[in-house]
């Protein structure tokens, strides 16, 4: 019988002091370990939050009893983040990671964006126990400076020229990429994990050492959105986007395309840094529409009752979550062919991939003009969601996973080793240490 886990996620970003999906699935991870029982700690940078917004978030979420979160944070403030990202150091929160590392003997310690952390992070070692440990890629990090795969500021890479890239994107060059440093560390992970094969071939194409595993990513359930949903937003038909207003991301090649669509709307759903040049690129359009960042709450109804969801990303994504929380609404998705994106829709057979404006029209024009195609299209999304993606799914093969990896590390499974001996033994007193934050 297995017992409750301890785990401990580490990461740079989490909600809300977060910006993309990779925040969003710890967060959803953290939360659903918590339902099953298990705890959790989960300890971000919120100092790397502020260097990039100097505001506090706009949105809340809500706590889970069995979830602590940890803000780590210095008081020499930005510095901090500034120096890891040169060094490569954990540097200024080193004694917080010491004393959160040493707090409780965990099962399982799970890396995820640890950019602003440092790699040094990975080879930090608990004083008690012997934790199984993951990394899960949602950025090109490990294999790209920029994260994103994104050449000179203006394209998708083709290869490798980080020290240019670096300074023409303004961002110091990493020396410490230039050392074993990356390597020595990773070596302490027992296994990397990637949402789509796409990207585990990408790691190995461009040179990381230790193999990658795939491991999808997860929503939350929410038939009540389709079965019982919420009212329609506005009468007028629409297409969505939901997701970052960078340029990376893709929008102006939407308003682009807008002239040329019917009478439909637009509705946007999120913020970003490029938000000014896409309104001012969109001013005059009425039917394209900004709603501003949105809870997760309030974008059921925005999914279920859109035509399809747009994914025009011109980056190399890792995964694309915006396209399973669309078929969680039965709603079909447009994407792009980069990246990971046209994987998800290809094994699902919920939407359309294209390559030109031209096939981007194409498929707009075939979901307005067939609403059975529309519906045969997320009802297949709907199918390949409930197969993959939901939390049960992620669940069997998360702690499948663990459970070769434990075999594999420890000859046996150590949480399905609870004997009643083992019951009687006090919690130690390290679980009773303090985290400074």
């Amino acid at each position: 019988m297995r017992r409750p886990l301890r785990f401990l996620h580490l990461s740079t970003f989490y909600p809300p002091y977060s910006f993309g999906g990779d925040a969003m699935y710890i967060y959803r991870l953290a939360h659903a370990l918590g339902d099953a029982g298990h705890s959790v700690d989960v300890a971000y940078c919120r100092d790397a939050y502020h260097l990039l917004h100097p505001a506090e978030p706009e949105i809340r979420f809500r706590d889970h009893p069995n979830v602590t979160v940890h803000a780590l944070h210095s008081m020499f403030g930005l510095l901090s983040p500034l120096l890891t990202q040169q060094t490569g150091k954990v540097g200024l929160k080193a004694q917080q990671l010491e004393q959160l590392l040493n707090r409780r003997r965990y099962d399982v310690i799970h890396y995820h964006n640890i950019s602003l952390l440092g790699p040094e992070i990975l080879a930090l070692e608990p004083l008690r126990g012997n934790p199984i440990k993951l990394y899960t890629t949602h950025e090109h990090w490990l294999i790209c400076p920029m994260h994103v795969l994104w050449k000179f500021n203006k394209r998708p890479c083709d290869k490798p020229e980080c020290f240019r890239c670096s300074l023409l994107a303004k961002k110091p060059p990493q020396l410490w990429r230039y050392t074993s440093l990356l390597a020595n560390a990773s070596a302490h992970i027992d296994q990397f994990v990637s949402p789509s094969r796409y990207t585990l071939r990408m790691h190995a194409a461009r040179g990381f050492s230790q193999p990658v595993a795939h491991l999808p990513y997860f929503t939350e359930r929410v038939d009540g959105d389709w079965q019982q949903p919420a009212p329609r937003p506005q009468a007028r038909p629409y297409f969505l986007f939901v997701g970052r207003l960078e340029k990376i991301k893709g929008l102006q090649t939407l308003i682009d395309a807008w002239k040329r669509v019917g009478d439909y709307d637009l509705l946007v759903a999120g913020t970003g840094n490029y938000a000014d040049e896409l309104r001012a690129q969109a001013a005059g359009d009425p039917r394209i529409k900004f709603l501003g960042a949105l809870p997760q709450r309030e974008l059921g109804a925005l999914y279920f009752h859109a035509l399809a969801c747009l994914v025009p990303s011109l980056t190399i994504e890792t995964f694309g979550m915006i396209v399973i929380e669309s078929f969680a609404r039965k709603t079909p998705v447009i994407v792009h062919d980069i990246g990971a994106l046209p994987e998800v829709v290809s094994d699902s057979g919920g939407g359309f991939i294209y390559r030109t404006d031209a096939e981007l029209l194409d498929a707009i024009g075939q979901i307005v003009s067939q609403p059975l195609l529309r519906d045969e299209l997320g009802a297949r999304g709907y199918a390949a969601f409930v197969q993959w993606w939901t939390p049960e799914a992620h669940f069997k093969l998360y702690f499948d996973l663990l459970d070769r990896l434990a075999r594999d590390k420890f000859g046996q499974i150590p949480w399905e080793q609870d004997t009643p001996e083992r019951k009687q033994v006090p919690e130690p007193i390290w679980d009773q240490i303090p985290v400074t934050v």
